[in-house]
């Protein structure tokens, strides 16, 4: 452990680095790595690395998040850091909150179904009202009930959208512009979405019948894990002018979250596409330092064929998202017997925090075209850009960062720093700090609903044992996470939110 801790430096209040040499295995270090957290923060990463060192089979679970930064700076064609947001924590090959870029231009660069994720273009949505909390307080909990009963929740969950092969092939390729389209979504929420809510490169024809067949029931749906609804209410605001841009005028408005993702169609493109690159790997002799970092040249044919399932994947939860859009304005318009547009339910934005897109960006002085992973973070383009709304031209890309339950959540902005600092890219969300398996035993499901109506909250849940998994104290605390983001130069806090009643799988 000793000898491990003496490859990462303190270079800074919130920045740490890693050097080169220690990835252990056949593949060395192409670039160094860094990490932005607190000395506080550091301890847990230190914590982890520090019980691996003791593990004897070093082979069982995730390694840690450092290993596993390193070890995606040893990937072929890897552009100037391998980089790990705030709210990192070990996942599947990539540490969740790890991004990295690789040089279009290298015909070595790789990508990795690792350094999306399984849970393809998993995002957050956010939609205002012109209502406050004044005015729902009375009616929270029949309103908490309005939107249970019209979103699908829960593994498993089918939905309500019609979906069958001819459609899904659409929503494949079309993602929002099919919403838009079938009148599932309005014209102008497309605006506010990124990617405009289509990713262009998408081709159906890429896609295995078995993802399609997981695909087509789930449509509209909310899913279970971290995913959930929760109607907000604004508790802060740190940049009014940002605030009013986005259609939030003061303290108390409420606000709809939805966070949720590609479903069991996007678990299975991954799954589909890890076979395929586990074959070109040994084929092309690509040299990984861990097999769970399965890749292919991006201009393979292996590689060409995930980037448009994947962003096939991206398409479908953009459509989910928007179908829940449409859900959650039938609940509040039933409720309040107002039209979704006299309730002023327009999407403030739409964030994507698992894909993987092609940028230019500045490195070094020169302009460069890179395929950016972005896992467990969300794009954070600064003002003037010109992949952000014409209406956040001025205030910057909209950032939305979704606590744990419970918690609070928050609205950023992206700032020009970050895109030296990191791509234009800050933390997804909280991150998580305990396993699902060790929160599952230290906690029970009844402790943690009585926790949430202690707050005020109104809860909806369709499989309460799976709680404990989501449990605030499993999950870094949000409200440090943004502040080390801010304090490192990659966002900005605009406003933070508080949740009212959730609604979860």
């Amino acid at each position: 452990y000793q000898r491990r801790v003496h490859g990462i430096e303190r270079v800074g209040p919130v920045e740490c680095h890693i050097k080169r040499g220690f990835a252990d295995g056949p593949a060395q270090m192409n670039v160094p790595a860094k990490y932005f957290m607190t000395e506080e923060m550091d301890e847990l990463m230190h914590e982890e690395l520090s019980q691996y060192c003791r593990r004897s089979d070093k082979s069982a679970g995730f390694l840690p998040c450092v290993k596993q930064l390193a070890n995606v700076a040893s990937l072929p064609g890897i552009v100037k850091y391998s980089i790990g947001l705030p709210d990192m924590h070990a996942g599947y090959g990539f540490a969740i909150g790890n991004v990295a870029a690789f040089d279009m231009a290298d015909p070595r660069s790789v990508i990795s179904p690792g350094g999306v994720g399984f849970d393809i273009n998993c995002g957050v949505r956010l939609i205002r009202t012109n209502l406050f909390e004044k005015d729902i307080n009375d009616v929270k909990e029949p309103l908490a009930q309005a939107l249970y009963d019209h979103i699908p929740v829960g593994v498993g969950s089918q939905g309500i959208v019609p979906t069958g092969p001819a459609i899904l092939t659409d929503v494949l390729e079309l993602g929002m512009d099919w919403s838009v389209r079938e009148g599932y979504a309005w014209a102008e929420d497309k605006e506010h979405c990124e990617e405009y809510g289509r990713m262009l490169s998408a081709d159906p024809s890429k896609v295995s019948t078995r993802a399609k067949k997981r695909g087509m029931p789930q449509l509209g749906t909310l899913g279970a894990g971290n995913h959930y609804g929760e109607i907000q209410v604004v508790d802060e605001i740190y940049n009014v002018q940002a605030a009013k841009r986005m259609g939030i005028e003061e303290k108390g408005q409420v606000v709809v979250m939805v966070h949720c993702g590609s479903r069991g169609f996007g678990h299975q493109v991954a799954t589909d596409a890890l076979v395929e690159m586990d074959v070109a790997c040994k084929r092309d002799n690509i040299i990984l330092n861990d097999k769970q970092l399965a890749c292919a040249r991006i201009q393979s044919e292996e590689g060409q064929n995930y980037l448009a399932a994947m962003a096939c994947a991206a398409n479908y939860a953009f459509a989910n998202r928007a179908s829940m859009t449409f859900l959650a304005r039938q609940a509040f318009s039933k409720k309040f017997n107002l039209s979704p547009d006299d309730l002023d339910m327009h999407v403030i934005y739409d964030v994507s925090h698992n894909v993987a897109k092609i940028e230019d960006h500045m490195v070094d002085g020169k302009l460069m075209s890179l395929l950016l992973h972005r896992k467990g973070s969300t794009r954070a383009f600064p003002p003037f850009h010109p992949l952000i709304p014409v209406d956040y031209q001025f205030i910057g890309q909209p950032v939305l960062i979704g606590g744990s339950m419970g918690t609070a959540s928050y609205v950023l902005t992206g700032t020009s720093e970050g895109m030296e600092l990191s791509f234009g890219s800050t933390c997804h969300g909280a991150g998580r700090c305990k396993s699902r398996n060790r929160s599952r035993n230290n906690i029970s499901h009844e402790d943690v609903l009585q926790e949430l109506s202690n707050k005020g909250i109104a809860v909806r849940i369709a499989s309460p044992k799976l709680v404990m998994e989501e449990a605030p104290d499993s999950y870094k605390d949000v409200n440090v996470v943004v502040e080390a983001c801010e304090n490192a130069g990659l966002s900005k806090r605009a406003i933070k939110l508080r949740p009212i009643a959730v609604i979860k799988g």
